[in-house]
């Protein structure tokens, strides 16, 4: 433990807060020897760097009770199942550069929940690179975080509707050239049909 909070630059009895707060895993022991490793130190650089960013420590414990209690990498990306998607690697701290002031328990536990954040050791995965610039532009434009989260839950409802009904479609009137050939085409009828209804709705005077 002295050992650990010297690397971390912390004192021994600050570090004992933080075990017995749950922010850092307890360690492994033989007999009497407790034995701390990197991990337990990247947990307590990522507390320092959440610190320095304006979190509470109530916050970090939240955060890293979600956190902990997520859907690990591999059940979320369906390792092996093909994808257009790239995923990021992020550190707490980077997630919560990303969304400034809005990476709450509440919005990191729905982002878990919804599979677009996983856990891999250490670290955050978010499946989609698109999906999280995208969020984190229409956040630096006012939008609140917890309301992207909810729209995307709408969204895909959608999304899979439109998925099935378009594979449907492929495999019944047998289409050349494979289901994965023809995606890009059910996109864009999808984004063009999207993007007339947003001229129609543009268009439109809003209610009174």
């Amino acid at each position: 433990m002295e050992e650990l909070a010297k690397e971390a630059g912390i004192t021994v009895r600050t570090l004992r807060f933080y075990r017995e707060r749950g922010l850092i895993p307890p360690p492994r022991r033989e007999g009497r020897i407790a034995w701390y490793d990197d991990h337990h130190l990247a947990r307590l650089r990522t507390i320092a760097a959440l610190l320095e960013r304006g979190h509470t420590l109530n916050g970090i414990a939240d955060l890293a009770t979600a956190f902990e209690s997520g859907r690990d990498v591999g059940e979320v990306l369906g390792l092996g199942e093909p994808t257009e998607e790239t995923p990021v690697r992020l550190t707490p701290e980077a997630l919560a550069d990303y969304f400034e002031g809005e990476v709450t328990p509440e919005n990191l536990a729905t982002a878990l929940e919804l599979g677009y954040l996983a856990t891999d050791g250490e670290q955050i995965v978010h499946i989609s690179r698109r999906l999280l610039d995208v969020s984190a532009a229409l956040v630096r434009e006012g939008v609140p975080l917890a309301a992207v989260l909810e729209t995307g839950r709408q969204v895909r409802v959608h999304a899979d509707a439109l998925a099935e009904l378009f594979i449907g479609v492929l495999t019944e009137h047998g289409a050349d050239g494979g289901l994965e050939k023809l995606r890009p085409l059910a996109k864009s009828v999808v984004e063009a049909e999207l993007s007339m209804a947003m001229d129609r709705r543009l268009r439109t005077p809003p209610r009174p």
